[in-house]
């Protein structure tokens, strides 16, 4: 293993390893809880509760909330091909393009399915 990524694997296991130990401590630091009957309530700025939690959602949000993520991991994949666009040339242009139009033929079958629509 090249030395160069000693650095990365202390940053990867530190990483790992906060939310572990985090969750750890606070265990041990914080009071135990003897809270019965009304304290273990949700608090609704001091009105009864109307209903449960649970509640079912449509499956628009859903999709709304995939696409964020489409439109997020495309925008993760165009900042490195931005700053090494001189450096690629051509064949960069065109992998993009490719990866674009894959986006937007997947876009124009959600659009044609109804998938956008709200009403």
């Amino acid at each position: 293993m090249p030395a160069q990524y000693i650095p990365i694997l202390i940053f990867a296991v530190l990483a790992a390893a906060f939310p572990i130990v985090t969750l750890i401590a606070a265990k041990y630091v914080r009071p135990e809880s003897k809270a019965v009957g009304a304290k273990l309530e949700a608090y609704e700025s001091g009105n009864p509760i109307e209903g449960s939690a649970r509640g079912r959602y449509s499956t628009r949000f859903y999709i709304i909330a995939i696409l964020f993520v489409v439109f997020d991991v495309e925008t993760v994949f165009l900042f490195p091909w931005a700053i090494r666009f001189g450096q690629m040339g051509l064949y960069g242009l065109e992998t993009m393009l490719v990866f674009l139009g894959i986006l937007l033929v997947g876009y124009i079958w959600l659009y044609r399915k109804g998938a956008l629509d709200w009403l």
